[in-house]
């Protein structure tokens, strides 16, 4: 019955009341497995990642807007 259910949905068993185990269908599982080999770049490597102004960017000639506004 566990394995049936644990098809449609992740079963949770327990032992004297408390969460033992997950029944996860295979499929589900495979599925988990590849993702545990993918690696989220960081803030910090996104920051590194941005190109760096060495004088080449176009300065930009005008006035400041008055804050008061």
């Amino acid at each position: 019955m566990v394995v049936a259910a644990a098809r449609h949905e992740p079963q949770t068993v327990t032992k004297h009341g408390k969460p033992t185990v997950v029944v996860i269908d295979a499929v589900e599982y495979d599925r988990l497995k590849r993702l545990d080999h993918f690696t989220v770049p960081g803030f910090t490597d996104h920051l590194l990642a941005m190109p760096a102004d060495d004088g080449g960017f176009e300065k930009l000639n005008g006035a400041l807007r008055d804050p008061d506004l």
